[in-house]
């Protein structure tokens, strides 16, 4: 196994406060920290508070701004609500300067023996070799992703996803696993209005952006092996995105379910990155 790669690894400043380095590279190349980072940073954070006795089983978080990388890290401040023996919860804040950027609220469990078990089939795709390669700006950095189905008009993106490094932490794991939730949602609910709306657009003359998500997690998994992430954006109108999602491994063993609200809207003049969402 590999050590923590750079960006997971939060740095503790005393008094609850942590430090998120940013990645080597701007993930979509307009200066806007991406809100995949903030979730898996927050679950870096969360986990080493709780001192590895209980896992993250699910994080709410609502954008309010957006960050920048050029004005240096995020400051992720814990304030813990309740610690007993099956469950833990915790708020993080999410700051830059005096910015506050998110907040989210994080709820972990230990796990326990089954009572009762079942869950959703994994959808039928393709498997990954099948798949053309396609870029990972939208996944955890180095990840590979290999999108399955997202041809036709339904408001659904199909993808493989993989990280380029195996790691031991069920943490690091399922922070990389929320990395890569939110990138896709927004694009599958153009889908169905190709000619009305182009996707290549968005930050020009269409405002885009994540407002909040929660991703719930359900088995461990390793993110080094490919996971079927399902995408759909199965809302749309009056300005907003709703989408929702789930990640299966390659077995079908349901691994994370999320749901995600963003906005939509078509602007005029320059779109200005870091005036508040």
């Amino acid at each position: 196994m590999s050590d923590l790669p750079s960006v997971l690894r939060v740095k503790e400043l005393g008094d609850g406060r942590w430090s998120g380095p940013h990645p080597d590279t701007d993930p979509e190349g307009r200066d806007v920290v991406f809100s995949g980072q903030l979730l898996a940073q927050m679950i870096m954070v969360s986990q080493a508070a709780v001192a590895g006795d209980k896992q993250v089983k699910s994080i709410h978080a609502v954008f309010a701004r957006a960050g920048s990388y050029s004005a240096g890290p995020i400051e992720l401040a814990l304030d813990p609500m309740h610690s007993g023996r099956a469950w833990a919860s915790t708020t993080v804040t999410a700051a830059q300067g005096d910015r506050l950027l998110s907040r989210a609220l994080v709820l972990l469990n230990a796990v326990e023996t089954d009572l009762v078990r079942h869950a959703p089939p994994m959808p039928d795709a393709p498997g990954p070799e099948e798949c053309e390669p396609g870029t990972g700006g939208l996944v955890f950095p180095g990840a590979e992703i290999r999108v399955a189905d997202g041809s036709d008009s339904s408001p659904v993106v199909v993808a493989w996803v993989r990280a380029g490094e195996a790691y031991d932490s069920v943490a690091a794991n399922q922070a990389i696993v929320a990395w890569s939730q939110p990138g896709l949602i927004i694009g599958a609910a153009f889908r169905p209005h190709e000619g009305a709306v182009d996707l290549g657009d968005a930050h020009r003359t269409i405002s885009t952006g994540v407002i909040s998500h929660t991703a719930h997690f359900h088995e461990d998994a390793d993110a080094s092996e490919w996971l079927l992430m399902v995408h759909e954006g199965s809302y749309a109108g009056r300005g907003r995105i709703f989408g929702q999602g789930a990640v299966f491994t390659r077995d079908g063993s349901l691994v994370s379910t999320f749901a995600q609200d963003s906005m939509a809207r078509r602007i005029e003049g320059d779109l200005d990155f870091k005036r508040s969402m």
